[in-house]
């Protein structure tokens, strides 16, 4: 049965957005200490034609730029012009820490480890805690984007808990190069979504303020498999082919230096590397000292740390350690 435009209203903030329509509405929370508005645009386009309501966001760290290219590639392209159903887009979650360049709220807390949050918290937990309850609800499907944190680059990938298949299903037709199979952390929007049976995919690529072509093109074409399976992506479009099937990830660990000093990266992020093959070198500012840092195991490079100097004990690479085999 076709459902009527009064039973497809889409009720947001209060806000009612009809079939056929398009409509930006600010999610606003606080303010800053001069007073002025922080506004959180909320970008929904919705076809005529019932469908799926799908959720895309990025910035829930504010200094993870590429997330945002991601988001805002999307809603540039007009890829979230729906062919049935409704897409929502957030490019930014986290204005406050997008102002400053700062991973973290004003309060100092990762908003990403307080949802679902609290009516009377702080600041990221009242956020969190809005967000959850009168965003969340409307979404049949989420697409959260994510960079690797600090200096540390991801190869682009995407994590989902291995229990839930359907979600493993999902990740395939993602399609990103990398699927790590990993268990949601307490406290994050994934582990949120997960009890509030909300299907979520969640994407990392590149570093935090920084902005990568390679990885917001991964991000962009993998959104694009994910509408199309969803019957949602609008005709005008193609959808991309990828090269190869992304590779599952069971276990991946890492390693860790060994010495204090420059780090020289010799190897590409994504790279499949072979035991003691060398992935850097470590050096001391004095030219006295040169340690080659081998690799374990062989496997995958999927996190590589792009600090020019490291001390020792400080990760500098993420290397796969089991892979599913299908």
């Amino acid at each position: 049965m076709t459902k009527t435009n009064e039973e497809n209203i889409l009720n947001i903030l209060g806000k009612e957005v009809l079939p056929g329509t398009s409509a930006t509405i600010n999610f606003n929370i606080a303010k800053l200490y001069t007073s002025t508005k922080v506004e959180i645009p909320i970008i929904i386009e919705r076809s005529l034609e019932p469908g799926p309501t799908v959720l895309i966001t990025a910035g829930i760290h504010g200094d993870e730029i590429n997330g945002v290219e991601v988001v805002r590639q999307i809603i540039a392209k007009k890829i979230n012009k729906p062919k049935r159903g409704s897409i929502i887009c957030i490019p930014v979650l986290n204005v406050f820490g997008f102002l400053n360049m700062d991973r973290f709220f004003p309060d100092g807390r990762d908003l990403n480890r307080v949802f679902p949050g609290t009516k009377n918290g702080s600041l990221a937990s009242r956020f969190a805690h809005q967000f959850i309850n009168e965003i969340l609800p409307v979404a049949d499907f989420c697409l959260d984007f994510h960079t690797g944190g600090a200096s540390r680059f991801n190869a682009p990938h995407i994590r989902v808990d291995p229990k839930n298949e359907k979600l493993v299903a999902f990740a395939k037709i993602f399609n990103a190069p990398f699927t790590l199979l990993s268990k949601n952390l307490e406290g994050s929007y994934r582990a949120t979504c997960a009890k509030k049976a909300k299907d979520i995919l969640l994407f990392e690529g590149g570093k935090s303020q920084n902005s990568s072509k390679e990885i917001a093109r991964e991000g962009v074409q993998g959104t694009m498999r994910i509408l199309h399976h969803l019957e949602m992506l609008h005709t005008d479009f193609t959808v991309p082919i990828a090269d190869s099937h992304s590779i599952l990830i069971n276990k991946s660990v890492w390693l860790r230096a060994k010495y204090s000093g420059l780090l020289h990266i010799k190897i590409p992020v994504g790279k499949h590397v072979q035991k003691d093959e060398i992935l850097a070198t470590i050096t001391d500012p004095y030219g006295k000292m040169r340690h080659v840092v081998k690799a374990h195991n062989e496997g995958y490079i999927i996190n590589a740390n792009e600090s020019p100097i490291v001390y020792k004990g400080d990760a500098i690479f993420r290397i796969t350690k089991e892979l599913v085999n299908e």
